[in-house]
């Protein structure tokens, strides 16, 4: 049903995205001009993708006073690409959403 980029890891919530293939908001953390966009009741999903975003290492004393390497981890996320109401796709991180049941 779904194209997906998905590893073994993927976690429990966005399984059950996935499984059902329409999803609702999760928060109020979308404003309500972008909500309008999609359908009320329940968003399709297009496919469910893993994104890594790479994590930095500095090792520049001058950057950075008194820390000589300084790192910052990977971020492991999901993304949810859904279909709006006039066929076009939006990205959407995955805890922003949940299964349509």
């Amino acid at each position: 049903m779904m194209d997906q980029d998905t590893g073994k890891n993927m976690p429990q919530d966005v399984a059950a995205i996935s499984a059902c293939g329409y999803a609702i908001w999760a928060s109020e953390k979308i404003g309500p001009k972008l909500r309008a966009k999609f359908d009320s009741e329940k968003i399709r999903v297009v496919s469910v993708r893993n994104v890594r975003v790479w994590g930095l290492q500095v090792d520049d004393e001058r950057e950075l006073p008194g820390h000589e390497r300084t790192n910052i981890p990977d971020e492991e996320t999901w993304e949810i690409n859904l279909e709006a109401n006039d066929g076009s796709h939006y990205e959407f991180e995955s805890t922003l959403l949940k299964a349509a049941l």
